[in-house]
Order: structure tokens, then sequence, then C-alpha cells
């Protein structure tokens, strides 16, 4: 028997049929008549309540060879209910892409989340949203950074905090600019990704002003994704701390970036446990201060 290549349109067209046959007319809000010959919606109930042509609708369950956009898709995903794997899989048959998703400005970080950062000791850890934003971090990474839970929104944005803040800018130390480059080009990529959310362009406008190198570093037009590398950070209170930066998507939330420093067995682990030790103690008589 002959091996018959797959083809990513006649995939489509069996996935949006399939998926169509399992939606009754109820669940979208239809009138059933009980006359119908096949189960599920009709391909004419699905155009029309995706706003789109029967017979374009029609070429696309058939496999043709058609262009589609984004918005259609999103459009045919609501109307036969695809759950987020489905969506994904569809836009790649379609688009050999995912669907590119709205910026959660709030995304949510999940207890179990939070447990594995908590768990990691003296290993700083984050984790950011697409702006860049720390939204959850754990004590080590505070050891190192001050108290992220006194800083304002703005501040807790890592891009804002790499050009603003004097301290981490002592922490990078030599490192700094070379980081800092890196960090303005994943704002860059970020910006490309995200051209329709006004955030970005007013976020850029609010760092220019404030920071001339970050237009320097902008202006060179460098497209770079985060990578992973061994780091070394200088802390008053500590001297030179080692560490291997380790990063990756939340599988949870792929939106989220979970970003881990492990510390080297040359003494800096060691080192982590000290400050650890300070901010932990530290943090207790604040806390007791203020009850």
């Amino acid at each position: 028997m002959a091996n018959i290549p797959l083809d990513r349109y006649q995939e489509l067209a069996r996935f949006l049929r399939i998926r169509r046959e399992r939606i009754t007319p109820e669940q979208v809000g239809l009138p059933d008549n009980g006359r119908r010959r096949t189960p599920g919606l009709r391909r004419s109930e699905v155009a029309m309540l995706a706003d789109v042509g029967l017979d374009w609708y029609t070429y696309l369950e058939q496999g043709r060879h058609i262009n589609v956009s984004d918005e259609i898709l999103g459009r045919i995903a609501k109307v036969l209910m695809l759950d987020a794997p489905e969506r994904n899989y569809m836009f790649y048959l379609a688009r050999k892409r995912p669907p590119i998703e709205e910026t959660k400005p709030y995304s949510q970080v999940t207890p179990a989340l939070h447990g594995f950062l908590d768990s990691l000791g003296t290993s700083p850890a984050n984790v950011m949203d697409p702006r860049m934003n720390i939204i959850a971090w754990n004590s080590a990474y505070c050891a190192i950074n001050g108290d992220l839970a006194a800083l304002t929104d703005q501040e807790r944005n890592f891009v804002w905090m790499t050009f603003t803040s004097e301290r981490f800018r002592y922490i990078k130390g030599d490192e700094w600019e070379q980081h800092a480059r890196r960090i303005a080009a994943q704002f860059h990529a970020g910006f490309a990704r995200h051209v329709d959310d006004p955030w970005w362009s007013e976020q850029f406008n609010a760092l220019s002003q404030i920071s001339p190198e970050f237009r320097e570093f902008w202006e060179a037009h460098d497209v770079l994704d985060a990578i992973d590398a061994p780091k070394t950070l200088r802390c008053p209170n500590a001297g030179m701390l080692n560490f291997d930066h380790v990063s990756f998507q939340y599988l949870e939330d792929p939106s989220l970036t979970v970003s881990i420093h492990v510390p080297h067995q040359d003494g800096t682990v060691e080192k982590m446990q000290r400050l650890l030790s300070d901010y932990e103690l530290k943090s207790k008589e604040r806390h007791a201060l203020s009850t």
C-alpha cells in the first residue's frame, strides 16, 4: 500500500467536520426541528453564526487551499466551542502558527506555581507575564533584589527595572550593558507580537523619556529571545554570586515565563543561605512592627 502524504488542508477539513457534528443546535441557541439527516450543525448554520459566506466555509471543509484570517478562525472556533488545545491545533493547520492571543494585563499565578517558587530555596526565581511584568517571586529573589512587594506595578516591570533601578544596575555590574541590550531587544520582539496593544507604545514612550540608554539600544533594532546562560551578580553584603539561569514557559499558561537562577557550588549556595536568612528575619521584624 502506497504512503499517502498528509495534507494540512485536508486534516483541517476533517477536524472542522468532526467538531461541527459534535455541536447540537440547542448549544448555540438554534431550534431543532428534528428533521436533520446528519448529526450536529449544518454547514450553513456554522457559516451564519461565524458571519462568513456559505460557499467560503464549504470550501474550507472541502480542504481547498484558501487563505483564512485570524479573525475568521477565531469566530469559527467560538461557534464550534473549541477549547484552547483544539483552537491552537486549528490555527496550526490553517495558518501554520498558533493564534495571536490578547495580552492579559493581570495573568493568574496558580497556588501550585507559587508553591514551586517557594520550594526552590536558595534559587532566586520569578514569574513574568507577556509584558515582562514580574507577577510572582520567591524570598531568594527578594534577598538579592529587595522586597518586590514594596514596589509599584511599574517598578516591577523587568524592562523598567533594568533601565531605571540603580540597585539592579549595581547587582548586574559589568554585565549590565549586555543584559540591558538583550532586554531592549526582547521588548522589541514583544512589541512586534502585540503591535495593536497601546500599552507597548505607552511603555516605550515612558522608557524613552527616562532612559537615553533604552532609546539607544532600541534604535539598534536587535530582536532577541531570552537565553539561558551563566550569570554573575554582585551583592554588597555577599560579594560575587554565580548562577546558572534557566527559563521556561509555564505549561498551564504559556503566556507566563518562569525564570530561575540556580546557585553554583562554589560558595554561592552558602552565601545565598545567609542572604535568605537575613531577608526572612527582616521580613518577620517588619511584619511584627506592622501588626
